[in-house]
C-alpha cells in the first residue's frame, strides 16, 4: 500500500473511527521510512498514545493492509513498516542488521510456479533473504 494512502477514508471504509492515537501511530510509522518496532513508535509518540494501545492500533493496520509486520530473527520484535506490494523483499544483514528492500520479478516468479505447477493460491509471500551488506562485506 501506498504510503500516501488515506488512512482516514481506510478507517471509515472497514466502519472503523479516526482517532488521533490511530492517526499518531501512522504518522510515526510513516515518518520511520524504515522499519520500526511497536516499542519504537510507542517512543516517538510519546504520551500520546499508550503502548498498549499503539500495538493495538499496529494491529488494526496490518488486518486492514495498511502496514505489514516481520520478524527478521528468532527472537527479533517484530518490526512495522508500511504495506508494500509482495514484490519488494527484504535482504538483512548478519552482522549490523540493516534491513534493505530488493524490488523485482523474483517474487511473481514464485507467485506463478506455485499457482501454475501446484494450484496454490497465493495470499501474501514475506521473502527475506540473510547475508551481508555491501560495507559489513567489505570489512570482512
Amino acid at each position: 500500500m501506498d504510503a500516501l494512502v488515506d488512512l482516514d477514508a481506510t478507517l471509515r471504509t472497514h466502519g472503523y473511527r479516526v482517532t488521533r492515537p490511530r492517526r499518531s501511530v501512522w504518522e510515526a510509522l510513516q515518518r520511520a521510512g524504515h522499519h520500526i518496532t511497536a516499542d519504537e513508535i510507542a517512543a516517538l509518540v510519546d504520551h500520546e498514545v499508550d503502548p498498549a494501545s499503539v500495538y493495538r492500533t499496529l494491529a488494526l493496520f496490518e488486518e486492514l493492509g495498511l502496514a505489514r509486520v516481520s520478524r527478521f530473527q528468532d527472537s527479533d520484535a517484530g518490526r512495522w513498516e508500511t504495506a508494500h506490494p509482495d514484490e519488494h523483499f527484504h535482504m538483512v544483514c548478519r552482522r549490523c542488521g540493516r534491513v534493505d528492500h530488493h524490488v523485482g520479478t523474483l517474487v511473481a516468479s514464485i507467485r506463478d510456479h506455485l499457482a501454475g505447477d501446484h494450484g496454490f493460491q497465493v495470499e501474501e509471500i514475506d521473502l527475506t533473504v540473510t547475508g551481508l551488506c555491501r560495507l559489513c562485506a567489505v570489512r570482512c
